[in-house]
């Protein structure tokens, strides 16, 4: 179905279910106990976790695929979400032509930048990609300011062109939407102490993202996913054969800044301020640790690795020394201090030593990431499973 074998097409109705059911898996805690704190099921997070699972899948295309590490693809996302919103301000508050727009440009960008980066391989390409971003990140910031509206960045304002929507009345604010339909509508639902909430704004960006997935589904089975594994197995022998590589490369170039782009101008649709900052180095730097963390080349580690890094940006960064103080209350006075000032430094400010100590972890025990570890687990209950059958079958009598 769909083109899909079995395995995969299971794969994506999982995908599916997760997004759907996002709103109670995120959810697990009760409203007011001291585990609320753990909950992410809220819009402004689930956006993002959705969004920048986009952007990893799209690195993922590039990387996972090719093997070719580029440290500068937050430069298409910046360039997604520039396009996005001035789409907004000239055309339509409509998320629609910002997204396509948004996904054009940031194509046509990846491929003058891959036309030049892809000319060398290996650190060389990580670096030409690192500095065009950076180059970009400073025009935007400074010489640009015009069309980026450096440091103080860009929003829709009341005044205005948008010739395809109607003049907005005094004192109204420009929202973006999917006509008509606000992006920031949401829905409760009450059970007992829980409180979920459903966000249109993230089920518009999670059906992107199902689409995303799918289409990375496919070009990862196609005979071009084919072709560019080849190139990250070797390269010079297929060079060597007389088979172009230059052209599948950039491609899948392209195909990943085009993610990016989608993933900026989602952004765009979600929260309708641009800044330069989405195309500073630690950007690129992030999404290289969502596909690493995750597992490059595989279809879903890229997501849970985008996941599990937002997760921690926005909920572990959270707990603060009244939190711990509230979980370790019932230790004596003495030691409860000592405990809460051994945890502090690695939550609240402290959430990147979290972050790098698992990843440390990650590239030394689990070098496929996340995915590796759930292969495993997996093949140790089956390899479990499998002993137990073989020794219940009786052995015949002599």
């Amino acid at each position: 179905m769909l083109n899909l074998d079995k395995s995969d097409f299971r794969l994506l109705l999982l995908v599916g279910a997760l997004l759907v059911l996002a709103p109670f898996i995120l959810n697990p805690f009760p409203e007011g106990s001291n585990l609320a704190q753990f909950n992410a099921g809220y819009p402004d997070l689930m956006q993002r976790l959705v969004i920048f699972g986009i952007f990893a899948i799209g690195f993922n295309i590039l990387f996972g695929l090719t093997g070719y590490l580029s440290f500068g693809h937050a430069a298409f996302l910046g360039v997604g979400s520039y396009a996005a919103i001035w789409m907004m301000k000239l055309l339509t508050m409509n998320v629609i032509p910002a997204i396509v727009v948004s996904i054009i440009v940031a194509g046509v960008f990846a491929a003058l930048v891959g036309f030049i980066s892809l000319r060398r391989s290996g650190i060389y390409f990580s670096i030409l990609t690192l500095a065009f971003a950076q180059m970009s990140y400073s025009l935007a910031y400074s010489v640009l300011t015009p069309i980026t509206g450096g440091e103080t960045g860009l929003q829709p304002k009341i005044n205005d062109p948008r010739i395809l929507d109607a003049p907005l009345l005094d004192g109204a604010t420009p929202t973006a939407g999917l006509f008509g339909m606000d992006m920031r509508t949401s829905w409760q639902l009450s059970v007992g102490d829980w409180l979920f909430t459903f966000n249109f704004g993230y089920y518009f960006a999670a059906v992107v993202m199902l689409i995303a997935f799918y289409v990375s589904m496919r070009i990862f089975r196609s005979p071009f996913g084919m072709m560019l594994r080849a190139v990250k197995t070797n390269q010079n022998r297929l060079n060597y054969t007389g088979v172009n590589t230059r052209p599948y490369t950039l491609t899948a170039f392209i195909i990943s800044g085009m993610y990016a782009g989608l993933a900026g101008g989602l952004l765009v649709a979600m929260d309708t301020q641009v800044g330069a900052d989405r195309m500073f180095w630690t950007a690129s730097g992030e999404v290289v640790l969502m596909t690493i963390l995750g597992g490059a080349g595989t279809l879903i580690g890229p997501v849970l690795g985008a996941g599990f890094i937002k997760y921690m940006e926005n909920v572990v960064s959270k707990i603060n020394e009244t939190v711990l103080h509230q979980w370790f209350y019932w230790l004596p006075d003495g030691l409860e201090d000592f405990v809460v000032s051994i945890v502090y430094p690695f939550v609240g400010k402290g959430w990147h030593l979290t972050l790098g100590l698992m990843f440390m972890a990650v590239v030394i025990f689990l070098p496929g990431g996340l995915m590796e570890g759930l292969r495993r687990l997996t093949q140790g209950r089956k390899k479990k499973a499998d002993e137990k059958t073989s020794g219940a079958v009786a052995t015949p009598a002599e």
